[in-house]
């Protein structure tokens, strides 16, 4: 774990070039086909579909809203690294820049609520409320975890951030039944206590990716190397608890905390949920970067995630479930219908690549 978290001195990370990041798009590629898949086996099916639908949407929840927070954190070393000293120096106006980004995040989050969600309130939480909060939040410590004292200190406070809830949780648990406002603005979907500790997460590593890559392909490869290999013990210690203490149940929301009908990771399945988080960033890394698999088809899922987290939800419950009326309640044709739905998801998202490119011309 030191050989992620150390460095010779505190220097500026190296910025990474557009084509050094597909890999970063790829995997929140990965995390929108998880986040559909778990729509899909909610609003597509009945429970007449058994225990099959129910490991479906337990499984398929773990890992997308945890990427896509990961993933924050990640990236905004990236941005930062590409301001200039000058600006560095004066903080007010970057601070400023990410507020307004986490801000617009956050007024997504809103219209999705009105668009999708219209017998809810429209300040109800969600996961890109808690992405734009997490942005806003995590911004000044842009100028901290470039040091590896500091680095130390960010992980400390996310391990506490997460441990705090945790203690705290039958409390708040039997609180927020008598405080319903405040449930369903801070406490509904991902809620950002103790979510951020993911993005917190997210951010320490970016900064140690970036410093490895600057000091060459091979320390970039060892690093993503160490997080693959940390990622594997990580779910090999999960399977090995549930084996040894005999976990019952071992599939099941019941392992995990459940607060205002919402999950959130419990004891041994946070090690599954950033054991198959290093995994997967290791693996896209490997097979973009060093096997030159280009994998177009997830970096425009992941490009375009923000439209596409809007229109699958649209389609899924708006007009599938909702208008249509449609149900899959058949394991053969309910993946069909997955396979034409991410078909359509990737020419939506080149179609608003493309639609972005023209504007970019337009405007110069």
């Amino acid at each position: 774990m030191a050989g992620l978290l150390t460095v010779a001195e505190p220097q500026a990370p190296a910025v990474a070039t557009r084509s050094r990041m597909l890999f970063v798009d790829a995997l929140r590629g990965v995390a929108l086909i998880l986040m559909v898949i778990n729509h899909t086996s909610r609003w597509w099916m009945d429970v007449s579909m058994g225990w099959g639908r129910y490991y479906l949407v337990y499984g398929s929840v773990t890992l997308p809203a945890a990427i896509f927070l990961f993933l924050v954190g990640f990236c905004l070393p990236i941005s930062f690294g590409h301001l200039t000293a000058a600006e560095r120096s004066a903080p007010w106006p970057v601070l400023g820049k990410y507020v307004g980004r986490g801000l617009v995040i956050i007024l997504n989050g809103l219209l999705l609520n009105l668009l999708v969600f219209p017998e809810d309130p429209i300040w109800s939480g969600g996961v890109l409320q808690t992405i734009g909060l997490s942005i806003i939040v995590l911004a000044p410590a842009l100028w901290l975890g470039r040091f590896p004292a500091a680095r130390y200190g960010l992980l400390a406070v996310a391990a506490l951030f997460y441990l705090s809830f945790v203690w705290a949780y039958a409390d708040l648990s039997a609180w927020l039944t008598h405080h319903p406002l405040v449930a369903k603005i801070w406490f509904l979907d991902f809620a950002p206590w103790p979510w951020i500790s993911m993005a917190l997460i997210g951010l320490v590593a970016g900064w140690r990716w970036l410093e490895a890559r600057g000091r060459g392909e091979r320390e970039e490869r060892r690093y993503f190397w160490i997080v693959g290999l940390v990622g594997l013990a990580c779910v090999a210690a999960f399977f090995a608890y549930d084996w040894w203490m005999q976990t019952s149940p071992r599939v099941s929301f019941r392992r995990d905390f459940l607060l205002n009908r919402h999950w959130i990771p419990r004891g041994a399945t946070t090690l599954w949920v950033l054991g198959m988080l290093g995994g997967l960033l290791a693996a896209t890394y490997w097979l973009m970067e060093v096997k030159k698999r280009p994998l177009a088809w997830l970096v425009v899922l992941g490009q375009t995630a923000l439209m596409l987290y809007f229109v699958h939800q649209l389609i899924v419950l708006t007009l599938i479930n909702q208008y249509l009326g449609l149900r899959f309640n058949h394991w053969g044709l309910y993946w069909l219908a997955n396979a034409a739905l991410m078909v359509a998801l990737v020419y939506l998202g080149q179609a608003w690549l493309e639609i972005k490119r023209v504007a970019r011309r337009l405007r110069r």
